[in-house]
């Protein structure tokens, strides 16, 4: 049974208002609570270790959401989940981790992910993190997704820090076969203390694959943030890595973008920049009637979108 805690946490990391549409498995403090397969879609816990198995038939549409949820203090969770596209289906999925930490000890959720998007499929991945509580226990959140992505492929991940995270640290590992297409967009925000690492590998393995990762951050009070995102192409590939970040207050920010070709087709282009919020912006947003902090809490929603 869901509590009303349970449900804002799915609110706030699957936009879920009420029970999910389509095939779903929801876990709460280290236990799956809630599942449902659908015909073409399975989704089952594993044997041997925790964390689930979802296998999507080929040609198959639909949605699917596997959310995690924590509200207990003191506690550690890790799960391994292996997500299987079938050949020419089209899914929408949706996971992510909510933490409310009632105590003063950590909670801290680790995941997984092995994704195989399959030849001519279509993958859309939405992936976000957000943490609260009242006791000043840490929220620690680090995911780790490996993506293969085959020949003819899509595949679209929207990775998101919303707020509250103490520290994370996000591995994103992919590969990108003929033909196949990546468009990763992750977008960060810290405060306070907090800490966030992310470091990205993208290779493109074959003809005409592509690539392109763009990366938006707001970085406030103490917090600290380090980009590590590579490109690699092996074949004739095209990529493109873009990383903005706005700082603030004492906050620290390193980007390190690199591109690396062994092939004599490969385009690569990378780009990074890291600044503050323009005085004109806000004194545009404030002559509207809005007052400082309105006006840049404005502008940094309007950057993460």
């Amino acid at each position: 049974m869901l509590t009303a805690l349970d449900k804002k946490l799915l609110q706030e990391v699957a936009d879920l208002h009420g029970e999910p549409p389509g095939a779903f498995n929801i876990r709460k403090d280290g236990q799956g609570i809630e599942r449902r397969s659908l015909e073409g879609i399975e989704i089952n816990p594993k044997k041997d270790q925790p964390g689930i198995d979802v296998i999507v038939s080929p040609g198959k549409e639909g949605t699917v959401h596997i959310p995690v949820i924590m509200t207990e203090t003191d506690l550690s969770d890790l799960v391994y989940n292996k997500i299987d596209i079938g050949e020419d289906a089209n899914i929408t999925l949706v996971a992510g981790c909510g933490i409310h930490n009632p105590g003063s000890g950590n909670a801290q959720h680790d995941g997984i992910h092995e994704i195989y998007v399959r030849k001519g499929a279509r993958l859309v991945y939405t992936e976000k993190h957000f943490g609260e509580g009242e006791q000043g226990g840490k929220r620690v959140l680090n995911p780790k997704t490996v993506l293969y992505v085959e020949e003819g492929a899509y595949a679209e991940l929207e990775l998101v820090q919303i707020r509250g995270v103490d520290q994370t640290s996000r591995v994103t590992e992919a590969e990108v076969k003929a033909g196949g297409r990546l468009v990763m967009y992750e977008r960060l925000l810290t405060d306070g203390e907090q800490k966030a690492d992310s470091d990205v590998l993208v290779k493109l393995m074959g003809e005409d694959s592509t690539a392109r990762i763009i990366s938006r951050s707001v970085a406030q009070g103490n917090s600290s943030q380090k980009f590590f995102p590579r490109l690699l192409a092996y074949g004739p590939g095209r990529g493109h890595v873009e990383c903005d970040s706005i700082i603030m207050d004492r906050a620290t920010v390193r980007s390190v973008p690199e591109i690396w070709a062994e092939n004599s087709d490969a385009e690569l282009v990378h780009e990074a920049a890291i600044g503050k919020i323009a005085g004109e912006q806000l004194i545009k947003l404030m002559s509207l009637g809005l007052t400082e902090e309105e006006a840049e809490e404005a502008i940094i929603s309007g950057f993460l979108k």
